[in-house]
């Protein structure tokens, strides 16, 4: 994973644009069905948006119908951390880039086989480095 990336707010707005930032740094979340990869279907490695760790691989993202890319497992389990996210009247674990910290999204317990999980994962957080590149 490499040393933890840590920047100030106005480092983090210098780089991303005013969406990533909302969402990456501050929590916050795309509407569903219109960020860049959830009907995405090339091949390739997603990676943060905010530090470049690669996070999950196109092998793994699968269509949830959920509006958002939605994947069974990370490249590795050190590439993400989770946390409990209490927001919004209800609880739900809360996904984060484990090198800069970063907000991707949330986990949950309805995805299909082999792992039985879905992490649906924000678009702004996330650019893809496709094979073809």
């Amino acid at each position: 994973m490499g040393e933890k990336v840590v920047k100030s707010d106005s480092e983090w707005r210098a780089q991303l644009s005013d969406e990533e930032f909302r969402i990456a740094r501050k929590k916050g979340t795309e509407r569903a069905f219109t960020g860049a990869y959830w009907n995405e279907h090339r091949k390739g490695t997603y990676v943060c948006v905010c530090c470049g760790q690669e996070l999950f691989s196109s092998d793994t993202k699968f269509d949830s119908g959920s509006g958002w890319p939605s994947f069974t497992a990370p490249l590795a389990q050190d590439r993400v951390s989770t946390e409990t996210d209490r927001s919004f009247f209800m609880e739900r674990t809360e996904v984060l880039c484990s090198k800069c910290e970063a907000h991707l999204g949330h986990l949950f317990p309805d995805g299909p086989r082999p792992t039985g999980l879905r992490y649906c994962i924000n678009s702004a957080s996330l650019k893809l480095k496709a094979k073809d590149e």
